[in-house]
């Protein structure tokens, strides 16, 4: 790819990459070393381009060997589509989310977001969200009409976040909160906009690189009481990214999710990709009792977020259509949908606490691995606390509610 020159603020979309990839112009790039050996088939393309400096990198993966198709279809498109999340994870959707609003926050604009959002919720006879109804709202940083430039890479993440929120939870509004560019200082006023503007639920998809100043930045940007805030934790495997550290945010890793005949019907283990460990930073919060870690340990819960077993997506801003998509960038807004179907947190309250208070709430994962390190923890799953997984997956909603 790197022969190709990109205009700025165009970076190669995944959906762009995955097409050239299916006709051979592209070699497409391995997830990393893990995924390839279990899947020597695999490859994506990340929608971003790894984080430099103080600028964060959104965490979407596409598949590349999935060929993109548009519009409507008469067979389910490829990837986990509504249906098997809800029922993986035994989300409610029902008979709640009326009147809850999940945020998110991105950088840049997608034109085609509530385009592609109309497609794919009415491939899925999910109920309409748009503007005239009420149901979906963009606005820039600053919460006014002024909207950022538009990005393929950025507005692919936006339609992955947009998709995931309607899969898990079809009765939400959705606030989109589009930054001027993709820094903490931009990507956080769109943080305090959404809260601001009466969002309960906010999902970031994206992170950077920790340093000293993540202090600031909580201060700044996450202290929202009775307001859960989600956090990817990364996709190159066993390390830290921010504002997955914050002590005020619900840092959400990555499983590989299948369909399986035991009595859940699927299994679930640590994806390889997913970010974890100890920060150099950041002090450990109350709510965490693991002693293999000082400081801050993520992740806190997950969800899916394995490529290989990757979720259905609808993007056609660049050259795309259906996608399977994978990243913690999936997961991330599932767990914030999560939260809106639990209910609106007491307003003093610290969302991120309340699945310490229910782990039993959760489906543990116990096997997988994103790397090694020590203690073992950190970075393999298994029962109880781990790095990759944190407490678990939703099985219903009850680890999302206060007490």
């Amino acid at each position: 790819m790197s022969s190709l020159t990109l205009p700025p603020r165009r970076r190669l979309s995944s959906a762009l990459a995955a097409a050239l990839t299916a006709s051979g112009v592209l070699a497409a790039q391995p997830v990393n070393a893990a995924p390839a050996e279990a899947h020597p088939r695999l490859s994506v393309v990340p929608a971003c381009g790894a984080p430099t400096g103080d600028r964060m990198s959104c965490l979407a993966l596409v598949r590349a060997d999935v060929a993109p198709q548009q519009g409507m279809l008469s067979a389910a498109p490829a990837g986990l589509g509504p249906a098997d999340l809800q029922h993986a994870y035994g989300l409610p959707t029902a008979a709640r989310g009326s009147g809850q609003t999940v945020a998110i926050v991105v950088a840049f604009d997608n034109p085609r977001a509530e385009a592609d959002l109309a497609t794919y919720r009415a491939q899925y006879r999910l109920p309409p969200c748009t503007t005239a109804n009420g149901c979906l709202r963009k606005v820039d940083q600053n919460g006014g009409t002024r909207l950022p430039a538009a990005d393929v890479g950025w507005g692919e993440e936006a339609a992955l976040d947009l998709d995931m929120v309607s899969a898990a939870c079809p009765n939400c509004r959705i606030l989109l909160v589009e930054a001027s560019e993709p820094d903490m200082e931009a990507l956080g006023a769109g943080v305090n906009t959404a809260a601001r503007l009466g969002a309960r639920y906010i999902s970031n998809s994206y992170g950077g690189r920790e340093d000293a100043s993540t202090t600031r930045y909580d201060a700044a940007y996450f202290t929202h009481p009775g307001v859960a805030i989600t956090a990817a934790s990364g996709d190159s495997g066993y390390g830290t990214m921010y504002p997955a550290t914050s002590p005020r945010v619900t840092a959400v890793g990555g499983t590989a999710l299948r369909r399986s005949g035991g009595p859940r019907g699927w299994t679930e283990v640590a994806w390889s990709g997913a970010g974890s460990g100890c920060s150099a930073f950041t002090a450990k919060p109350g709510r965490q009792r693991d002693t293999g870690c000082e400081r801050r340990t993520i992740t806190d819960v997950s969800a899916v977020a394995d490529p290989a077993t990757g979720v259905a997506v609808y993007d056609t801003y660049g050259v795309g259509g259906w996608l399977v998509v994978g990243g913690t960038s999936a997961s991330a807004p599932i767990i914030a949908a999560a939260y809106a179907l639990a209910g609106t947190p007491p307003a003093d309250s610290d969302p991120a606490s309340f699945p310490y208070g229910r782990a039993g709430a959760l489906h543990d994962v116990t096997s997988g691995s994103n790397g090694s390190c020590t203690p073992e923890y950190l970075c393999t799953a298994g029962p109880g606390y781990d790095g990759p997984t944190g407490l678990g997956t939703p099985n219903g909603v009850t680890a999302f509610q206060a007490g």
